[in-house]
């Protein structure tokens, strides 16, 4: 007999929603409930969430033990995840949304860089590394160690160590700049969502017939504590292009009563968007 007292699994979104807020978020968690969201997986479907779980465990036991220093885990992870299983990424994975979805990365071995930073920093925390993403502009990598005995590896090449110059030159070939000693610091682990949410979100603009991806990567973005604002009306702009007209509309008022204070010639521009929108109807 059913047990009607039973708690029902909470979806995807509000768990990303409660992981999100929580005192520790949890990376690899938060990657998995995306991409669950992603597959229009059911509510009670954690088929890809927990085998991406058990593969990450098993990677790191496969790590050998008495590893110590940043240079020596920078190299196992090499040895492990790029040499001997593979992972590394292709100019191709920019094309592909499955790129920025940890369990297809895990089942591919291909990737953005972030993503396959994911894959070493939850493989080599599992194992006891001192291990963090490092958000170079332009580049996602992974560190080792305490400021002054850092070592960044780049997974995307396959997990090859960085000296400090081919950093350097790794951030100004992608971004004319040189390199802010700054953007070395570990990357919170919200700012991670935060830029895997963007690469979607630019993936989708590029392709007007998703945006149906557009849509959840803007909502699982407002999930996310201390959003930009601006995401409320970005949201509008894709229920509108979806055909929802009045959703939109009042997603547009409410943006411009966050913003009239402020910025009350955007609002008004923005009540006529909603106007417009509602016309539609007619």
């Amino acid at each position: 007999m059913d047990d009607d007292t039973a708690p029902h699994p909470a979806d995807h979104r509000r768990r990303f929603a409660e992981e999100a807020r929580s005192e520790r978020p949890d990376l690899a968690q938060l990657c998995l409930l995306l991409g669950a969201v992603a597959d229009g997986a059911a509510d009670d479907d954690d088929t890809a969430v927990d085998a991406a779980q058990i593969e990450l465990d098993r990677l790191a036991g496969l790590l050998p033990y008495g590893t110590r220093t940043p240079h020596d885990w920078a190299t196992a992870l090499e040895r492990l995840l790029g040499a001997e299983l593979g992972f590394h990424g292709t100019p191709a994975e920019y094309r592909r949304l499955e790129s920025s979805l940890l369990h297809e990365v895990l089942r591919r071995r291909r990737g953005l860089p972030i993503l396959l930073s994911v894959v070493w920093i939850e493989v080599a925390r599992r194992a006891g590394a001192p291990v963090y993403g490092v958000a170079l502009p332009g580049h996602f990598v992974v560190g080792f160690g305490e400021p002054g005995e850092q070592v960044l590896a780049d997974p995307f090449a396959g997990g090859g160590v960085l000296s400090p110059a081919a950093a350097s030159e790794l951030v100004e070939g992608a971004t004319g700049a040189p390199l802010d000693p700054a953007a070395l610091a570990p990357a919170a682990t919200l700012d991670v969502m935060v830029r895997i949410l963007n690469n979607i979100r630019a993936w989708a603009t590029a392709r007007p017939e998703r945006s149906d991806v557009a849509l959840w990567a803007v909502e699982l973005s407002l999930l996310i504590p201390s959003h930009p604002a601006r995401l409320r009306f970005e949201r509008a702009q894709l229920l509108v292009q979806r055909g929802d007209f009045l959703g939109g509309a009042a997603e547009m008022d409410a943006y411009a009563e966050v913003v009239a204070a402020v910025e009350p010639t955007t609002a008004e521009t923005v009540r006529d968007r909603a106007r417009a929108a509602r016309s539609m109807l007619n």
